[in-house]
């Protein structure tokens, strides 16, 4: 039976994290989390539930979350953010998997998220299959925006749906695009990107059209368009302000809103 670490990091979390941590109950062996500094009961209700709690700068989402990893017990590793919920089916599979001998490095989960009330089954967020449970000796995070586990091997899949409690209304939605478009702005300045006008005049329509019309994000009825329009207006900010960073601006930082999620 492989004993099992659940790793979270966190940032004023207090409305999201009591759901997250109670669906870990009976599956997780131990539980950490790497705060980056909350100033509201983030840190308090991890105690209570029996977590391990260990206060970290925020450099970059992979590294927060290679160092949590770094402090477990167990071999095997689960990371979740403090706004996912393990659904009822995704225990059952996991506690099969907890009475067997895993075949695999790693495993894929099925996300399902939650958009301003309502569960999004296109939209190209739904199906997104991610690696969040892993072998620490075999994977580890890697990039620092848009982090994934790097594996040894082609990873596993279970049953059931890792729920995802994301924006709750449009200026949350809104914030968080300022907050990604800036640091994709600087990573890309960072790797050498010269380029900027086209993409941000084509690709930004360009994706509006791919979520409603080819990941059939009309299906979605008003959240599709409101993430289609969001996702274009990303693109757009992100190329505007790359081109803000190679005409000599600095670009104002903005606290990140979640750092679970990239």
């Amino acid at each position: 039976m492989p004993a099992l670490t659940a790793i979270l990091i966190s940032y004023n979390e207090e409305q999201d994290l009591p759901r997250a941590l109670a669906s870990l109950a009976g599956i997780a062996d131990e539980i950490i989390l790497v705060d980056s500094g909350s100033t509201d009961r983030t840190c308090e209700i991890a105690r209570s539930f029996g977590a391990r709690v260990h206060a970290r700068k925020l450099d970059n989402f992979a590294e927060q979350k290679n160092y949590a990893a770094s402090l477990a017990s167990n071999e095997w590793i689960l990371c979740i953010d403090c706004d996912h919920e393990l659904s009822p089916e995704l225990r059952s599979s996991m506690l099969a998997w907890k009475r067997e001998t895993p075949g695999k490095n790693g495993y894929e989960i099925l996300l399902l998220t939650n958009y301003l009330g309502g569960w999004i089954r296109h939209s190209g967020w739904y199906p997104e299959f991610k690696l969040l449970l892993y072998h620490r000796e075999k994977g580890k995070y890697v990039n620092g925006l848009h982090e994934s586990v790097q594996m040894e091997g082609s990873p596993g899949r279970l049953n059931g749906h890792l729920f995802h409690y994301t924006i709750r209304t449009l200026a949350e939605h809104q914030a968080k695009l300022e907050a990604m478009s800036t640091l994709a702005a600087e990573d890309m300045f960072a790797r050498g990107r010269k380029s900027w006008r086209a993409a941000m005049i084509f690709a930004s329509p360009w994706t509006v059209v791919q979520r409603l019309v080819f990941q059939l994000g009309i299906l979605d009825g008003r959240r599709g368009w409101l993430i289609a329009w969001h996702s274009g207006n990303y693109i757009y900010l992100k190329y505007r302000k790359l081109g803000r960073l190679l005409a000599g601006e600095k670009l104002a930082r903005r606290s990140w809103p979640n750092p679970g999620e990239a």
